[in-house]
C-alpha cells in the first residue's frame, strides 16, 4: 500500500501547481506534449505512457513516478481498474 501523503511531500518538493486526476478504465489520451516538465505518480490502478519519439511505453502502478522533459511527445492509456494520479510542472533546476 502507497503512503499517499508522502508521495503528495515528494511531488510539493520538487513541483509547482499540483493537482489529482482520474479516469475510468480505457481512457484515452492521444499524442501531446507540454511546455514544461511534468512530473506525475500514480496513486491507484494504472495508466500506460507511449514515448513518440523513442517507441518506449512505460506503465504505472501505484506509487510508480513518470518524470517528462519538456516537449516530449507522449500518449496514454488508462488500465482496466482506472487511474487515480497527482502531477505538477517541475520547478527549474539551478
Amino acid at each position: 500500500m502507497i503512503d499517499e501523503t508522502e508521495i503528495r511531500q515528494r511531488l510539493d518538493a520538487e513541483a509547482h501547481g499540483s493537482y489529482t486526476w482520474s479516469n475510468g478504465p480505457g481512457t484515452v489520451y492521444g499524442a501531446h506534449t507540454h511546455a514544461y516538465r511534468k512530473i506525475l505518480y500514480c496513486l491507484k490502478g494504472s495508466i500506460r505512457f507511449d514515448l513518440l519519439s523513442t517507441g518506449e511505453s512505460v506503465e504505472l502502478h501505484p506509487g510508480d513516478r513518470l518524470d517528462l522533459p519538456p516537449s516530449t511527445a507522449h500518449s496514454a492509456l488508462v488500465g482496466p481498474e482506472g487511474v487515480s494520479c497527482i502531477e505538477g510542472q517541475g520547478r527549474h533546476r539551478e
